[in-house]
């Protein structure tokens, strides 16, 4: 298949441009005008009741969660009337089963398992947006010696520790057949060693028999820091850039049941995000509180231009990498949209706007979304 028929399937462009806070002072008159406005605005959420506040959210061991990490720690729940319990899973599948069993009311979970279980009949909807990028795969520094530059390619004749029905082995799947090399043991394939978790796919590397792994953040900037060498990084592939990776994903009649609190809940979010793209140190520290490892590494993975975290629902960028991985034979196809809400997201974008209408983070979010709903 060409690059560019792989690469239209997979990518839809998503460029947020990071914005400084606005500095300045207006005229009294417009100050008095625009904080009017704002009282207004917060005077008519206060109106709206939620119809539940206790609300559980499920992550896993990724940096790229970031979004509900600085919700919490910077009050954003709160503000928006919710008590929000964070609970660490190790997988897409634990994610998925939170779900079904109630246990949970939102989940952070990878585009990939999301589509697959979707297309298997999970009753799951996915409403917004957290992690573009972020992903690769890390190699045993034995393998590259005495390499100035590689590919994929390297990986021929390896054993490699991967997830399977993740977004790193989807993306792996995608290059190697760009690359015409196949799936399997022998000295021209490569050989996927599947685990149940990243974090299992990673401490595979421990042993003599794996050569590389997958790594999503932060594994990858870990895994650099502790010798490994990186293979690649699907944000520097051309056929792997701007892809959606993990979404959020709730019960689809847990999001008609209460939906002040879905959009309650997605305010803190895009509130996080702004957050995010002005106080870089404060970030840190906020994800440092739930992923416990060098403060660099963090900033690495979050600032270093290899993923990002916005809350869009980037519909488009997820009907392509579904049409993609349906054509990789990841999975069947299926009608997505009765399983894709934007409305959540797009009301409220739209009342944090109404509330702050000279904010330009916010700004440039809307035209995103007006771009690519």
């Amino acid at each position: 298949m060409k690059k560019r028929i792989i690469a239209a399937l997979l990518t839809a462009a998503f460029t947020i441009i990071s914005l400084s806070a606005l500095t300045g002072c207006q005229a009294s008159s417009d100050a008095s005008s625009s904080n009017a406005s704002t009282d207004a605005s917060q005077t008519e959420r206060s109106k709206i009741s939620l119809e539940k506040t206790d609300f559980h959210l499920g992550h896993l061991n990724s940096t790229a969660h970031l979004l509900g990490f600085v919700a919490k720690e910077e009050g954003f729940f709160a503000e928006e009337g919710l008590d929000v319990t964070l609970t660490l899973f190790s997988s897409a599948a634990e994610l998925c089963g939170g779900l079904e069993s109630d246990k949970l009311d939102a989940a952070f979970i990878g585009s990939v398992p999301a589509l697959t279980f979707q297309s298997q009949g999970h009753d799951l909807t996915i409403f917004g947006g957290e992690m573009t990028n972020g992903h690769g795969y890390v190699i045993k520094p034995e393998f590259v010696e005495g390499l100035s530059d590689w590919d994929v390619s390297i990986l021929k004749g390896r054993n490699v520790a991967s997830v399977k029905n993740s977004v790193q082995d989807a993306e792996l799947q995608i290059l190697l057949k760009d690359k015409g090399i196949g799936i399997g043991e022998g000295s021209d394939k490569v050989n996927i060693v599947y685990f149940d978790s990243q974090k299992d796919a990673y401490n595979a590397l421990q042993n003599s028999s794996i050569d590389a792994a997958s790594a999503y953040s932060p594994y990858t900037s870990l895994a650099e820091s502790q010798g490994y060498k990186i293979v690649y990084r699907c944000s520097e592939e051309p056929l792997l850039e701007n892809q959606p990776c993990c979404r959020q994903v709730a019960a689809t009649a847990a999001l008609s049941n209460y939906p002040n609190t879905y959009l309650a809940f997605e305010r803190a979010l895009i509130k996080a995000y702004r957050f995010s793209q002005q106080n870089k140190d404060g970030t840190i520290r906020d994800v440092k509180k739930y992923i416990d490892i060098d403060e660099e590494l963090i900033r690495t993975e979050v600032y270093g231009g290899y993923g990002s975290s916005v809350p869009d629902p980037d519909k488009q960028g997820t009907v392509a990498l579904k049409n993609s991985i349906v054509s990789l034979g990841y999975t069947t196809d299926y009608d997505i949209d009765s399983l894709y809400n934007t409305s959540i997201y797009q009301k409220a974008l739209s009342s944090l706007i109404e509330e702050a209408p000279d904010d330009e983070i916010y700004a440039n979010l809307q035209k995103h979304f007006d771009q690519y709903e």
